[in-house]
């Protein structure tokens, strides 16, 4: 039976670091990977959804495993919709975990969708989606943390 995992995301920029726990994802626990771009009206970024789309379906360019789509509302209702087997989220550090692991327990309550959190690579663990961004809005080079 094919896994499906659902990658869920925001208006940050896409890293390295996601990139790893994509391809971690894809080689070791899923069969499918759908990167969701969340549409959030308070939520700016220095992309829009359409630019971050583009951006990401030009990462993983030639791979049919992956599939990058925008959603609106909660992850676990939109995992719902997809058929996906579990939420697979990456973790920077020890701090990132404890507040990633609260989150997945409220979602496994609530709809029974399980999470999987993968520790992000030691060398694309130093710096998160958010400092970019906001690097990103000062005109600052951050090409050295995205694929």
């Amino acid at each position: 039976m094919k896994r499906i995992g659902l990658f869920p995301g925001s208006f940050d920029p896409f890293t390295k670091g996601h990139k790893n726990i994509v391809e971690r994802t894809l080689q070791s626990i899923a069969d499918e990977v759908i990167i969701a771009v969340g549409k959030n009206a308070e939520k700016r970024g220095v992309q829009t959804i359409e630019q971050r789309i583009e951006t990401i379906q030009r990462i993983f360019k030639g791979e049919e495993r992956v599939r990058v789509v925008a959603y609106e509302g909660l992850t676990i209702d939109f995992a719902k919709t997809v058929n996906a087997d579990f939420i697979v989220r990456g973790v920077r550090n020890v701090k990132d975990f404890e507040y990633e692991r609260e989150i997945a327990d409220v979602n496994r309550q609530m709809s029974g969708i399980e999470t999987i959190l993968l520790y992000t690579q030691p060398e694309y663990a130093s710096i998160s989606s958010s400092i970019v961004r906001e690097l990103m809005s000062y005109g600052k080079d951050v090409s050295e943390f995205l694929p």
